[in-house]
């Protein structure tokens, strides 16, 4: 409760007057206090020799005072019934030999309220300050103006908490410590949370992030479209939330969203407006209890699992040890009730049972007996054995899964890969999900994730030296205690007759089984302003059950930027399926003939993100016109989106020509004719494989645009920026927007805005009230596109 009361009451001092909250020495109580400032009129006036500000960077602002260093920021959140608690711990450096004065500096979201500020060892009383938008802008002006970087204003529009100056020792370290407390806005069921962070890259400083969420009533999930999160439920209301760092927290905004749990399905709209696609592009984020709703009239629903393990000659040895693990792991991890079979082949295929069996005792025991005893002999019958899994019995009422494992290619009975795929969806009347797993690189990794994407599963790669049995495991547990089975979405007008015309592009296409703990994020194009009607029916913890769920548009923004480059991923990942499938049968297209002949693209990046030279020595014959369209469009979108592939990523090499733009087909066609139709196993065939399945899944940002090369080098590209709703390409020491590159070799800018002058006033002014600023943290000339006007912006390079 006196959280809450802190806050309303910071709330209340906010609106009257400045407010600084001290911390008294019990280090429990606090005081809010009225406090005249040291900014005065059209200036910002300070004692210290550095700024800092812990989302973004220090600065050094008197004559040659040595630069404090930001060695790390841990921010720890906690949200309690709506209301979060920010904890920033940030640790300062000073190199030199002199002691430094500093003082610290905070965008906050609007309505925060500071509860302390403290600093490690003796000085004067720590004091923070919170400052309103307009205050905070004009502190903000000032510094740009005397250190000549406008990337402060990237934080103009947000409130700012000033603290007293502190000291860093010399030679030493400072541990800073800010505690702000702010309502968190609400849109139905979804609650949202920000910390403001620089959408920089050239921002290094080492992040940790860790949320905690606590809420009386249940929730269904949490998501991030910005960054990469690890979740952990403690309880129906209560989760744990930390920011994964691999390879590490890249810049941005930290967005962090939860739905609470309604009647059934709990969902939630996050939509983009832009008339070029017709209405805008949408997110539905969904959810299921956390706990299986204990007033269905069936029981919850249950799984029939049929374990198919490869024992042909190459899985001999470790392998083998670890395939058997996992299959025995899957048979205890069953509950009693469920049914399950064992089907092993090599040449040919054995069964463990002619159709599945009830897990009991007596059938597990003999399981276990059947698993310990298999050998490894002979080639790979891929063929035969998907076929016999699939055309087993069903057993009635039950989900029906298989966990397909091979190390191999097929080279016994039918080996054609479009072959296999066609068997796979004649022989699949019972609609089981394929979950594929590909052990080690001699597997056709097109042919594993084709038959998992068909049949609403996964593929899972197993690289050298990882664990067979781990990754099994890890998949098998998301497959507990299936929530929604055989999902469909329907669509509805406003009069509630079924229409096909209300959104359009959804991927995916067709929505997946939902698991304990999972949630379903679908994106798409919609078509006009008119709310939207969405229908999710499908099996409902044992009992068909229906969902309408109904969004107005209104609170459509452009800052909802993520959504449209989230889908943007996802389409490309479809498109790149769709050719690389369209490889396995050489009939169906001319490739390797009309004179497409080999070629080499070499791609990479340093740490200051400058991308390799990339050369195509590719003449191009006649390709499938159909093919052709589905090169140029992905050519198109990772343009406009800065969403590059080990396909595209010559796109960021300084010297192309972006208004050449059949010669940049071309040379993307070549490296899909040969990487995704033509590199079909080893270590270039699945580390495709291994970027298309996170690519097709994502749910939150790639803003580095990292990837595995063919030879499963992670590689990411700065040079190429995603910021807001923009795209920027670095081209001869300038930043230029996507919709410009085609003419910035050839067309003068239709204006020109020099830094400090009234016209880049203007600009900032316009970039902040269209939620843009953050366009300001890339430093250096811009070539801007407004109003379809080319404004060549000069700013000072860092």
């Amino acid at each position: 409760m006196r959280r809450l009361d802190t806050a309303l009451r910071g709330l209340l001092c906010t609106a009257l007057t400045l407010c600084s909250l001290t911390a008294l020495p019990d280090g429990n109580a606090q005081q809010i206090t009225p406090q005249g400032g040291a900014t005065v009129a059209g200036g910002f006036a300070t004692t210290a020799t550095n700024i800092v500000i812990p989302q973004s960077r220090a600065y050094a602002v008197t004559a040659g005072a040595q630069q404090v260093q930001i060695s790390g920021v841990t921010a720890d959140v906690s949200i309690v019934q709506q209301v979060a608690t920010t904890t920033l711990d940030v640790e300062l450096a000073n190199p030199g030999n002199r002691q430094q004065e500093a003082e610290m500096l905070v965008p906050v979201p609007e309505g925060a309220a500071v509860r302390s500020f403290t600093f490690a060892g003796a000085a004067k009383e720590p004091t923070a300050k919170l400052l309103p938008k307009a205050e905070a802008k004009t502190i903000y002006k000032s510094i740009v103006s005397k250190l000549r970087d406008p990337a402060l204003l990237e934080f103009a529009g947000y409130n700012l908490v000033r603290s007293s100056v502190f000291p860093v020792p010399a030679g030493g370290t400072q541990r800073v410590r800010l505690v702000y407390e702010h309502v968190l806005a609400a849109d139905d069921k979804r609650v949202d949370y920000v910390l403001p962070r620089s959408e920089s890259f050239e921002s290094a400083t080492p992040w940790k992030i860790t949320v905690r969420v606590q809420s009386k009533t249940a929730i269904s999930t949490v998501y991030s479209p910005s960054h990469q999160i690890a979740t952990e439920r403690v309880g129906a209301g209560a989760f744990k939330i930390e920011v994964a760092n691999v390879p590490k927290v890249e810049p941005g905004h930290f967005r962090l969203s939860y739905l609470v749990e309604g009647a059934g399905l709990s969902a939630s709209l996050l939509a983009y407006p832009d008339p070029s696609v017709g209405g805008g592009y949408f997110l539905l984020l969904a959810g299921v209890p956390a706990v299986a709703p204990s007033e269905r009239a069936a029981p919850a629903i249950k799984r029939e699992v049929t374990i198919v393990i490869d024992r042909s000659g190459s899985m001999a040895g470790e392998k083998m040890e670890q395939a058997r693990a996992a299959a025995l792991q899957v048979l205890e991890g069953l509950n009693e009730g469920e049914a399950f079979n064992i089907i092993d082949y090599h040449d040919n295929v054995q069964k463990f049972a002619p159709r599945p069996v009830i897990k009991d005792a007596a059938t597990t025991g003999a399981a276990r007996d059947y698993v310990k005893s298999l050998k490894v002999a002979g080639s790979t019958n891929i063929h035969d054995a998907l076929v016999e899994a699939l055309r087993q019995p069903a057993t009635g009422g039950m989900l029906p899964l298989i966990i397909f494992l091979t190390d191999g290619q097929p080279t016994a009975g039918e080996v054609r890969e479009k072959a296999i795929r066609e068997a796979v969806v004649a022989a699949n009347q019972h609609k089981r999900r394929i979950f594929s797993f590909g052990v080690g690189f001699d597997v056709n990794a097109p042919l594993l994730t084709s038959i998992a994407n068909q049949t609403r599963a996964a593929s899972t790669f197993v690289l050298p030296k990882e664990n067979v049995e781990l990754k099994v495991a890890q998949v098998f547990r998301r497959l507990g205690g299936p929530a929604l089975a055989d999902p469909q979405l329907a669509m509805f007008d406003a009069a509630g007759q079924p229409t096909t015309r209300a959104v359009r592009e959804m991927l995916p296409a067709e929505i997946p089984d939902v698991f304990e703990g999972d949630q379903l994020v679908l994106l798409g194009q919609y078509q006009g302003d008119d709310p939207l009607h969405f229908r999710i029916s499908g099996n409902y913890f044992g009992t068909p059950r229906a969902f309408d769920i109904k969004f107005d548009l209104k609170n459509a923004t452009t800052r909802n930027s993520f959504v449209p480059r989230l889908w943007a991923s996802r389409k490309i990942a479809h498109l790149v399926e769709q050719i690389s499938e369209a490889g396995a049968d050489s009939a169906a297209m001319n490739l390797g003939r009309g004179g497409i002949g080999p070629s080499r693209v070499t791609h990479g990046t340093t740490a200051g993100g400058g991308a390799g030279t990339s050369s195509a020595a590719a003449t191009t014959g006649a390709l499938d016109p159909k093919l052709k369209e589905l090169v140029d469009e992905i050519v198109r979108l990772s343009t406009e989106f800065g969403v590059l592939t080990e396909y595209t990523a010559f796109l960021a090499t300084e010297g192309t020509d972006f208004s050449a733009r059949d010669k940049l087909n071309e040379q993307a066609q070549a490296s899909l004719v040969r990487n995704a139709q033509n590199t079909r196993s080893g270590m270039g065939g699945v580390s495709q494989a291994v970027n298309s399945n996170a690519q097709r899944a994502q749910v939150s940002a790639n803003r580095s645009n990292n990837f595995f090369t063919q030879s499963m080098e992670r590689v990411e590209f700065t040079n190429v920026q995603q910021v807001t709703d923009r795209t920027f390409f670095r081209r001869g020491g300038r930043w230029v927007d996507a919709r410009a590159l085609a003419v910035e070799k050839t067309a003068k800018p239709d204006a020109v805005v020099e830094f400090g002058t009234p016209a880049f006033d203007r600009l900032v002014e316009r970039l902040v009230a269209e939620g843009r600023q953050g366009i300001l943290a890339l430093s250096g000339e811009m070539l801007l596109m407004v109003d379809g006007k080319t404004i060549l912006v000069k700013s000072p390079a860092k």
